[in-house]
């Protein structure tokens, strides 16, 4: 996003209250990079989790930020007339 652009959040789920949880990993230094992959691969598969930033640290060692939608549901038990 260069010149100065920013990025907006849908207004109407913002609205009704979306938010993301997060999830902090740290991968040590020893894991290679195609098992570090593969299991942030599987994360995003079997969790619903997607990647929302990353750190690699000078001794190797990474940081690894999961984020995936809360989506709350509403009941409608409340809303049927009868």
């Amino acid at each position: 996003m260069a010149n100065g652009q920013t990025r907006t959040k849908r207004p109407d789920w913002v609205a009704q209250g979306g938010q993301y949880e997060y999830r902090v990993l740290r991968i040590p230094a020893e894991t290679s990079r195609n098992d570090a992959r593969r299991m942030l691969t599987e994360q995003a598969e079997l969790g619903r989790w997607e990647l929302s930033r990353t750190l690699l640290f000078a001794g190797g060692e990474r940081k690894v930020w999961l984020r995936r939608k809360i989506i709350r549901v509403r009941s409608t038990l409340a809303e049927t007339s009868g």
